[in-house]
């Protein structure tokens, strides 16, 4: 009884997992497309030519 409920279950899993692995992206009109790139991360944070934290965009600082 135990080895058929455990077979039930990881059908039903199986069967039901298939949609899953689909991409999640969908344009307005509720069509799957290919998902956009994401952006690579910023740094966050960045030291100065004197060895502080300084903001990201000053001149001289570099990500570290």
């Amino acid at each position: 009884m135990r080895t058929l409920l455990v077979a039930a279950a990881s059908l039903s899993l199986i069967a039901s997992g298939a949609p899953a692995f689909a991409a999640p992206c969908k344009d307005a009109k509720g069509r799957f497309m290919k998902c956009p790139p994401k952006a690579p991360a910023k740094p966050a944070r960045c030291k100065s030519a004197n060895g502080k934290f300084a903001k990201c965009g000053t001149a001289g600082a570099k990500p570290v």
